[in-house]
């Protein structure tokens, strides 16, 4: 029987990336999370044993990591504001000794690239002293430490995207001149999963980076010329801190307090100095930043995305995520979802449109031509309770540069009466085939 193993921040970004190659190589996962229910939209939901838990409170460890032979740690608690690097030692202390206390065999953490000897940012040395605290248990402990992620939905990757998409003339700090060895999220997996198998690491911390060394700045370029715009840089000699992270947290997914503290952590050198892993891990194939943005930008689709939104909360919501802008509304018809199915696809049957129809799973994708500002996509998925239809329709934009951020925001406030003028429209329609 293959092992189980345990994943731990089973929402974020990187579990979610992980989680599905883990079950392609018929693993068994057991994903921890402080509120599962986030995880019932993920499409690998239903192929893993999820379990409630949190490392602040050592009670709910136990079972988690029963059975266990290998856990990943995968959690930061930058999201959870003033005094989270205590919180992140605290938690990774309970951790270390519940691992211990279940007898796991090898423990596998992600942690933050940056030279401890220097001076750091307080982010960036709570991801070291982490490391330090796990390996202070009796498991065997390997420590990958990485710095730009580049790749859709990584924070500092989606950063750099809205920023560069915006901004004809990317404004920015003097200390986007620092350099950085970007690694692309595929190889930061690649490692997480060469560590389950590979014995020489254990115990042992790697620095992993990218094929290149580069400066923070030349990313955004880098990125702009993937995406076919035409961007330059302007530095300023002084950026309060507060303010990067109230603009970041204004036209970029990146919360502001998660910003204040990642961008802290971006205002020195983040640099592969001991390059052991190549060696130790030689199977990994590196991709560069250039290939990692270009397959980002060839993969916006809503069938790509992360489905962060759908987790049974407000039925209306509005956010960016992964490249795109989303707006997403839900609502109840008493109607049968076969009568709702077909009154949408007799609105839809556009010769400008490319639409795609689901019966099996009652979804309708159209997909809007190519236009200027961006792409957009308008998905509806049906789920019938008895008599009555919950609908959900989903709007995806794709933001093509300055003019998609003028079109979406131009078009935002008018999201809600289309919606509504839109379902006015089915229950019509519904009506009418009932008397038919």
């Amino acid at each position: 029987m293959r092992p189980l193993i345990l994943v731990t921040g089973a929402t974020g970004y990187i579990a979610s990336r992980l989680i599905p190659r883990l079950l392609n190589a018929e693993y068994r996962v057991r994903a921890l999370a402080r509120d599962p229910l986030r995880l019932e939209s993920r499409n690998w939901f239903r192929h893993v044993e999820v379990v409630s838990g949190d490392v602040m409170n050592s009670s709910t460890l136990a079972p988690a990591l029963a059975g266990v032979q290998v856990a990943y740690y995968l959690i930061h608690n930058m999201s959870s504001g003033r005094g989270y690097t205590e919180r992140e030692l605290e938690g990774a202390r309970n951790f270390a000794k519940a691992a211990e206390q279940a007898g796991i065999e090898h423990i596998i953490y992600l942690g933050g690239l940056a030279d401890p000897e220097q001076h750091i940012a307080p982010h960036m040395r709570s991801r070291i002293e982490t490391g330090v605290v796990l390996r202070e248990g009796k498991v065997p402990v390997t420590e990958f430490r990485a710095g730009v992620i580049a790749g859709s939905g990584s924070i500092s990757f989606e950063m750099i995207r809205f920023t560069t998409e915006l901004f004809p003339i990317v404004p920015g700090p003097m200390w986007l001149n620092n350099k950085s060895q970007p690694i692309a999220v595929q190889n930061v997996i690649d490692y997480l999963l060469a560590a389950l198998v590979n014995p020489n690491g254990r115990g042992q911390v790697f620095e992993i980076g990218g094929p290149e060394v580069t400066y923070y700045k030349d990313l955004m370029l880098k990125y702009a010329h993937a995406r076919g715009l035409k961007r330059s840089m302007i530095l300023l000699p002084y950026v309060p801190l507060w303010l990067m992270a109230f603009g970041v947290g204004l036209i970029t997914p990146v919360p502001r307090s998660i910003a204040h503290a990642l961008i802290g952590g971006l205002s020195a050198d983040s640099m592969v100095k001991h390059s052991e892993v190549l060696q130790v891990f030689s199977e990994v194939k590196l991709i560069s930043f250039d290939e990692a943005a270009r397959q980002s930008i060839d993969s916006l689709s809503p069938a790509h995305v992360e489905r962060v939104w759908d987790d049974g909360g407000q039925p209306a919501k509005t956010l960016k995520h992964e490249g795109f802008f989303i707006h997403h509304r839900q609502t109840q018809i008493d109607a049968p979802a076969k009568k709702v199915f077909q009154a949408i696809s007799s609105f839809i049957n556009k010769p400008n449109l490319q639409v795609e129809v689901n019966d099996v799973d009652e979804k309708i994708i159209v997909y809007m031509k190519d236009q200027y500002a961006g792409k957009k996509w308008i998905e509806w998925r049906l789920n019938q309770t008895l008599s009555v239809t919950c609908l959900t329709q989903t709007v995806f934009f794709a933001p093509r540069g300055t003019a998609g951020f003028l079109y979406w925001y131009l078009l935002s406030p008018f999201q809600s009466l289309s919606f509504l003028s839109f379902i006015h429209k089915i229950k019509s329609e519904c009506a009418a085939r009932s008397e038919a």
